[in-house]
């Protein structure tokens, strides 16, 4: 595993062993560190149309529209036939957080979902597959017998963009396809929202049942909210979830403000606090968010310009690692906040990913100190038990450079790796 940043050589360990056999791509639950989780897989497909094409479907121009396998494949057909599609793209909130996290790691990661048992070669499952990495071990999906989820944005000549989706058979995963043991031997498990909507459907169910699995064996839960609108019509059942399974808890204002009722983002991380052991939340052109707990006795504070916002004095404590409350004898809430790295991208190409990529960063973080104390038990980064192995503010910075990195490309998947960063001087002063 690659570890976030350049780190001081006293925390290392070796890894130029021989080893004793070959690698293997499939996850070894007891052998190796990795995230799992659970996404609707899908495929999102960019084409440029004319009007004519979208009145001939009954697409309704510049909205979202539902349609039927048939209907999508015919689409799809006819875009191919005339050469229309730009790009496919795999998507899936959690599909693109684990690419990027085993880009990140080069490590790793397993992804629950379903996949088509008959692929051919051109199809969107085939690009979802080409498109995704080689470390996401895809052994554990579940093969349906007809389409996963397929996204079609259709450009016209003004422009305007028009959706088709068709869900297919993506919300079929049955619990009985879950393994417990990829549960119970993951670094964390991350999943989002989104199945919840679909109570007559399998995915909610196995959903449910991957959660319980990661309480019975103490496995971090990391929750994406999806969209505001999800949050405000399923608020009450999300709120539920949240409080009896969730540790990490990401969102963006706007979900934010829909969940516990406050505009003012470190106001609504601060209330979401009383749920679970960290927020991330993504806030835009503000930048970004990281808030949790410390052990009030090894909380070390900032050398970076104090400053104040809703909260007084907030980031007073930033360099602390991050602990889940259960694991604080006298618990302290830590806030920390980044401005977008430098200031953002000249020409924001995507705006599509940029806070899944900030969560694969935290994901990194959280699965390098589980790696680390598994392997060096005995090293001072781990006389308490912490649930990530770099402070809030290290956890800020590189969220920050991964979500620019998004933003600065078509794709909300990572092609390869981020370069080098500079140590920084909160590395230093924590390594005194």
């Amino acid at each position: 595993m690659k570890f976030p940043g350049r780190r001081k050589l006293r925390h290392y360990f070796p890894v130029a062993v021989d080893k004793t056999s070959l690698p293997r791509l499939e996850v070894q639950p007891k052998a190796d560190t990795y995230i799992a989780g659970l996404d609707e897989t899908i495929v999102d497909v960019i084409a440029e149309v004319d009007g004519n094409f979208l009145e001939r479907y009954g697409i309704r121009k510049g909205l979202s529209n539902l349609v039927n396998s048939e209907v999508a494949t015919a689409i799809y057909e006819e875009l191919v036939n005339h050469n229309r599609i730009s790009d496919h793209f795999a998507g899936g909130t959690i599909g693109n957080t684990l690419h990027n996290y085993s880009v990140l790691a080069d490590d790793k990661s397993v992804l629950l979902g379903v996949m088509s048992q008959s692929i051919q070669l051109g199809s969107p499952e085939y690009h979802y597959i080409c498109h995704t990495s080689s470390k996401v071990d895809m052994n554990h999906l579940q093969a349906v017998p007809g389409d996963i989820g397929r996204g079609i944005t259709l450009i016209t000549e003004d422009g305007e963009r028009t959706f088709a989706i068709a869900p297919g058979e993506m919300d079929e995963l049955t619990p009985e396809s879950i393994s417990e043991e990829i549960i119970a031997n993951s670094a964390a498990f991350v999943t989002c929202a989104y199945p919840l909507r679909h109570a007559d459907k399998p995915i909610k169910s196995s959903l449910l049942k991957c959660l319980d699995y990661a309480s019975k064996h103490n496995v971090p839960v990391i929750l994406t909210l999806g969209t505001r609108h999800l949050v405000e019509e399923y608020r009450e059942e999300i709120t539920d979830i949240i409080k009896r399974h969730v540790s990490v808890l990401a969102m963006n204002e706007e979900e934010a403000s829909a969940l516990t009722g406050h505009d003012n983002p470190l106001l609504a991380a601060e209330k979401a606090l009383d749920w679970v052991d960290m927020v991330l939340l993504t806030a835009g052109p503000e930048g970004l968010y990281l808030c949790g707990y410390t052990e009030s006795l090894s909380r070390r504070e900032t050398t970076h310009p104090i400053k104040s916002g809703a909260i007084a004095d907030f980031n007073q404590w930033e360099f602390s690692r991050p602990k889940r409350k259960k694991d604080c004898q006298t618990p302290v809430k830590v806030f920390s906040h980044i401005d977008p790295y430098m200031g953002g991208p000249e020409k924001i190409r995507n705006t599509n990913g940029a806070g899944d990529g900030a969560l694969s960063a935290l994901l990194h973080d959280i699965a390098a100190n589980h790696f680390h104390r598994i392997e060096v038990p005995n090293s001072s980064k781990h006389h308490e038990r912490y649930l990530a192995y770099s402070s809030f503010a290290q956890i800020c910075k590189y969220a920050n450079r991964v979500s620019y990195e998004i933003l600065s490309q078509n794709s909300p998947r990572l092609s390869k790796g981020l370069p080098e960063r500079e140590d920084s001087l909160e590395e230093s002063y924590w390594d005194r």
